[in-house]
C-alpha cells in the first residue's frame, strides 16, 4: 500500500501564499492567532485569507495559552478545520478548549534534551483518553519562545508505533525532509520558517521544493516496501 505523508505549511499571511501552498499540493494551512508571533494574523485576516483556500485543503488555527473562550470567538470568526494547541494548556485545559471552539485538535510536546520516548507515548495516550476530538500530537523542539524557531531535535526519540500518528515539526527543511519521512515515517510534517523569505512571508521555490522533498521520501518508502513484498513473495514455502 502506497503511503503519502501529509504536509502542513504554518505561519501564513498573504493571499500569494495561500495560492503557492495549494499550488504545490500541500495538506494543510496554519494560521498563527498567537499576537507575540511575527506571523501572528488577526482573526478577520485569517477569515479573507480562508475564503480563498480550496475544498479538501485543511485549515489550522495556532494558539498559545488561550482561554476556551478566547478559542471559541476566534473559530466564530476565522472557522479554521481544527485547532492546534502549542502552549503549555494542560491535557484537561487542551480538552476543554477544542470542546468550546468545537474542533478537533493537536497538541504540540515541545522535546527537550532530556525528554524520554515513554512521555511522548504516555501525553499521546492521555490526551486521546480525555477528550474525542484529539488527533494527534505536533512534535516539536523546546525553545524559550512559542510556535517554533526552526531548531531540530532528536528524531530517535519518537517510538516506533507512535511515529504514524505524529505530526513532525522542528528544524525541518528541503535539506532533510526527504531523511526525516524515511526516517521517522511520520503521518505529516509540518514548516514554517523552513520555506521563508522572512519571517511571515513565505516563498513559493521553496514550498515546492519542500513539497517535492517529501514527496521523494514517501517515493522511497514505497520501493523499499515493494522490494519488501517482492523478497517475501520469493521466499520457499
Amino acid at each position: 500500500m502506497s503511503m503519502r505523508t501529509r504536509i502542513k505549511i504554518c505561519g501564513l499571511t498573504r493571499e500569494e501564499d495561500v495560492q503557492a501552498v495549494v499550488a504545490a499540493g500541500a495538506d494543510a494551512i496554519g494560521f498563527v492567532f498567537y499576537p507575540n508571533s511575527p506571523r501572528y494574523v488577526t482573526p478577520e485576516r485569517a477569515a479573507e485569507l480562508i475564503r480563498s483556500v480550496p475544498p479538501f485543503i485543511a485549515t489550522v488555527g495556532l494558539f498559545v495559552n488561550a482561554t476556551p473562550d478566547e478559542v471559541a470567538a476566534i473559530v466564530r470568526v476565522a472557522p479554521v478545520s481544527m485547532i492546534q494547541l502549542h502552549g503549555d494548556e494542560t491535557v484537561a485545559a487542551a480538552a476543554a478548549i477544542a470542546a468550546a471552539a468545537g474542533r478537533q485538535y493537536m497538541k504540540v510536546f515541545r522535546v527537550k534534551p532530556d525528554t524520554l520516548s515513554h512521555e511522548l507515548l504516555e501525553y499521546a495516550q492521555a490526551n486521546r483518553a480525555a477528550s474525542p476530538l484529539f488527533t494527534s500530537l505536533l512534535l516539536d523542539t523546546y525553545v524559550d519562545a512559542y510556535g517554533g524557531a526552526g531548531k531540530g531535535f532528536d528524531w530517535s526519540l519518537i517510538p516506533k508505533d507512535l511515529a504514524p500518528r505524529v505530526v513532525l515539526s522542528g528544524g525541518l527543511s528541503v535539506h532533510n525532509a526527504t531523511d526525516a519521512v524515511v526516517g521517522v515515517r511520520p503521518y505529516a510534517v509540518d514548516i514554517s520558517s523552513g520555506v521563508e523569505a522572512a519571517k511571515g512571508v513565505k516563498d513559493a521555490r521553496k514550498i515546492a521544493d519542500f513539497v517535492a522533498a517529501v514527496r521523494a521520501g514517501d517515493a522511497i518508502l514505497e520501493s523499499q516496501a515493494h522490494h519488501e513484498s517482492s523478497s517475501e513473495a520469493t521466499v520457499p514455502r
